[in-house]
């Protein structure tokens, strides 16, 4: 144990020995270093804190001046050394959590008092309309009087008097949006209600609430970040860094004022989540000024007709919206950085939209999740960014991994909206509007990507090609299943389109594709950066053995794609989940092109959490643990969806030769549908069950929950064999059992052409399928020329005996492999009303040929 000891600084340092010399010695217990071996020490220190053994021997011959102590006395100072760090760090580390305690203390007391606040202000407004209401009961004929409706419009919402496009006339319309703002960050004019699933603490993102009965959509958010007031100040007005549904904001004109403030006129747009809404803009007027007690105020607002100030003409396709008086208020922080209250208000106009996608519009919890929370995570990303600068993944620096993510999301949500003015253009319907492709062929778009023939010749042109589309969901957690579809690529992707889109970033020309769905190799996923929250991360995936496209030859090799993950947590509440991706270049070049492509999952509505609601499942998919998607339990998230819907939106990008246009834009359609059809299975599979004592629902015939069914199959199995098949009691232990049995068992349809609907794990890897692909196999696919003869003069036996027993034989996976199997049992499965559900096939002690 090593003793304690003032060795640091130029004074030197005492270290504790067991005895003997070298120094001076102090009553026998310290030698005395003298600073120039203090500083050889520290100086090893820098390099290794923890030297060997033999490092430390090393060091006592390189340095003369060390000569004369003993390996074991080095060895207590860096013991010491080490705790002294140790110690600095611990301490270093509680001050700052001591400053955030204080910091997040005052916020709490602010918003105490502004609750008391809210509370006084609605007695006073339950008191009044109390008495206007008996004023009214007692006055019924007096029709000169106001109602009370009307008067109590009047109190709550102030007129506003007109102005003008002067200086003088913006500046009233500044100081009266600061004033409006300020009510709504620190005051009561607005009912704030704390959002759910949101705890304040040392570590959370700060308080953030939601509006409750007032217009619009509105959210609230204040929190603490590294930043001081000014720095802060800059990163929020550049909202396009930060804002992901932000396509630009051009300042207009700037007015200077005489209190030291700016008045600047912003024209702003959005873009649109889905493809199914237009895209939103506005008309601001932003105030930037500095209050009497130090803090900085950034408020915005919208003009409009009835302020009489500057106007902007519609521009379309854009929807132009409403915000009411929003902003930032910053205040310095005692100890370094700022407190921040972020107030965002909207009026969306939901009109403009289906009724289907009103709730995206009228969500106040999605504008929290989306743009008021974004704002202080990014503070708070680039403070950790300023304080650690240090390259992280693939030697690349916070600042640019952060900016690749934007130039991701800025990609995808350009496709999403197709935007004219960027050089879209929408191709003819082939009769079904259910994808809709678009080309651009501006040479901005295309910029990069390395479209050459073989010979060295540019080819004629090149083009990007845009297939989208958006579908509605029901029943289906948005984070459950963009985890699926990111570990599980190979349930929807097509690795030759996947070879074909990353042909753009190498060297050579792309051709058309050939489909070779089911043939992908292994995929890797290398993690790359992530948030501080970790509610969004980068990854690379490497896809091996998959190939590229090479003078018109298809040639072996690894696949790279630079992918954006967000939404992937399943508690929070209201979020977006987001899956982009693009091909790159193995060598992964700053300036390698970025075409992506991806999914957009947003809820429609508040999630519906009821604890009561039971853990049953639709199949085995959501039920066991059947991967990393699957391996939270179907309970964790049964609740969260009852009845709720969320809409996907789709986007998939080519590059293509102009003259290849119409083969290309048929091969695109075909795959965004292949891939619209792979998801609905997907999300069948992943969709929790609704009945229950609550729901009151039966389930759809042929549509069993993997409970029921599994309860099914064996007990049709000790019916007509008269055996048990599975040694345990319960449902879920049924269920669990069947699942890992070690003989195959599959379950097929009873149609003219049968299709197989269930697989246990050893089903799965027999057929070398998965659940989703297992629907496409066909009974008879499996069985060679014998065993198709065998199984249709049988067959008849399974409906009339309820089973049939198979010699051993050969079979073959989805693959073409062959299997051999001892043998083999089929038998009818029947449901409570003694009608046949299915057939099921045991394939017992089978092996890989």
């Amino acid at each position: 144990m090593a003793v304690s000891s003032n060795s640091s600084g130029s004074n030197g340092g005492k270290m504790g020995v067991g005895g003997g010399g070298g120094g001076a010695m102090d009553n026998g217990k310290y030698v005395r270093y003298t600073p120039e071996q203090v500083e050889a020490l520290e100086r090893l220190y820098h390099e290794c804190p923890k030297p060997s053994s033999m490092r430390r021997q090393q060091l006592i011959r390189d340095c003369p001046i060390l000569s004369n102590i003993e390996p074991k006395q080095i060895k207590v100072w860096f013991q010491n050394r080490r705790c002294r760090e140790k110690q600095r760090k611990e301490a270093s580390r509680l001050q700052a959590v001591n400053r955030k305690l204080t910091a997040m203390n005052k916020l709490l007391m602010e918003e105490n008092d502004r609750l008391q606040k809210q509370v006084s202000q609605l007695v006073y407004e339950n008191s009044y309309f109390r008495q206007q209401t008996q004023t009214a009961a007692l006055a019924t004929t007096d029709t000169s009087c106001e109602s009370v409706v009307t008067s109590g419009q009047h109190h709550l919402t102030p007129q506003h008097p007109p102005r003008d496009a002067s200086p003088a006339g913006l500046l009233s319309i500044a100081e009266e949006t600061l004033t409006e703002f300020l009510s709504k960050a620190t005051g009561t004019a607005v009912e704030w209600v704390q959002m759910p699933g949101m705890k304040p603490g040392p570590d959370s993102i700060g308080i953030v609430a939601i509006s409750h009965g007032c217009p619009g959509v509105a959210a609230r958010a204040c929190g603490l970040v590294g930043l001081d007031p000014t720095r802060v100040a800059e990163i929020l007005k550049e909202r396009p860094l930060w804002f992901r549904d932000c396509r630009s904001v051009d300042v207009i004109n700037v007015l200077s004022t005489g209190n030291g403030g700016t008045i600047e006129l912003l024209y702003m747009q959005l873009y649109a989540p889905t493809t199914l809404a237009p895209a939103r803009d506005f008309w601001l007027l932003r105030y930037t000024s500095i209050m009497e007690d130090g803090s900085l105020v950034i408020c915005e607002r919208s003009l409009n007709n009835t302020q009489n100030g500057p106007s902007m003409p519609p521009a379309p396709p854009f929807v132009r919206a409403e915000m009411l008086p929003s902003g930032y208020l910053i205040r310095p922080c005692e100890g370094g950085g700022s407190i921040i209250h972020v107030v965002d208000h909207l009026d969306l106009e939901p009109w403009s939209v289906p009724e289907v996608l009103r709730p995206l519009y009228e969500s106040s919890t999605l504008l929290a999740q989306r743009t008021t929370m974004a704002a202080l995570r990014h503070l708070r990303q680039i403070s950790q960014e300023v304080s650690q600068p240090n390259a992280t993944g693939w030697g690349r620096r916070p600042a640019a991994l952060r900016a690749l993510s934007q130039k991701l999301s800025k990609g995808f949500n350009e496709a999403v909206n197709g935007f004219a003015d960027e050089g879209w253009s929408m191709l003819e319907s082939d009769g079904i509007d259910d994808v809709t492709l678009l080309v651009n062929s501006s040479s901005g778009k295309t910029m990069g990507v390395d479209l050459s023939y073989g010979n060295g010749f540019p080819s004629m042109s090149t083009s990007l090609l845009c297939a989208k589309a958006s579908m509605l969901l029901q029943n289906v957690p948005p984070a459950i299943l963009l985890r699926f579809l990111r570990e599980h690529r190979s349930e929807w992707a097509d690795s030759g389109i996947d070879a074909y889109m990353a042909a753009a970033v190498k060297a050579g020309p792309c051709s058309l594709p050939l489909s070779r769905a089911g043939n992908f190799g292994g995929q890797v996923i290398l993690p790359l950066a992530q948030t501080i929250e970790h509610e969004e991360f980068m990854e690379v995936i490497k896809l091996e053995n998959m190939g590229h496209y090479r003078d018109d030859m298809f040639m072996p090799g690894d696949i790279f794609l630079l992918q954006l993950c967000n939404g992937v947590d399943e508690n929070a509440i209201g979020t977006c989940a987001e899956l982009i991706f693009a091909p790159i270049d193995a060598s992964f070049s700053d300036d390698a092109p970025i075409i992506p492509s991806g999914f957009r999952i947003i809820p429609l509505g508040s999630s519906m959490r009821d604890p009561s609601s039971p853990n049953r499942t639709l199949d085995l998919a959501s039920a066991l643990d059947v991967g990393p998607a699957g391996n939270k339990a179907s309970g964790d998230y049964s609740g969260q969806c009852g009845n709720a819907k969320s809409m996907m939106t789709i986007a998939f990008q080519f590059t293509f030769e102009l003259h290849l246009q119409e083969s290309v834009a048929q091969m695109a359609r075909q795959y965004v549908r292949s891939i619209i059809a792979s998801v609905q299975r997907v999300a069948l599979a992943l969709s929790p069950s609704n009945f229950g004592p609550h729901a009151g629902l039966k389930p759809p015939p042929g549509t069993p929950e993997a409970q029921t069914l599994a309860r099914w199959i064996c007990e049709s199995y000790r019916c007509y064999l008269g055996v048990e098949l599975l040694k345990c009691e319960g449902s879920e232990a049924n269920l669990k059992t069947l699942w890992h049995h070690s003989d195959a068992i599959l379950c097929c349809s009873l149609k003219q052409l049968p299709v197989f609907t269930f697989a246990n794990q050893a089903g799965l890897d027999m057929l070398e399928t998965t659940l989703v692909a297992l629907q496409d196999i066909t009974l008879e696919k499996i069985f060679d020329e014998n065993g198709r003869k065998t199984l249709c003069s049988e067959f008849p036996q399974v409906m009339q005996q309820g089973f049939m027993c198979l010699q051993g034989g050969i079979c073959l996976s989805s693959m073409g492999r062959p299997i051999s199997y001892e043998r083999a049992v089929a038998w009818k499965v029947v449901n409570e009303e003694e009608q046949a559900h299915c057939i099921c096939f045991m394939f017992i002690n089978w092996s890989f040929v």
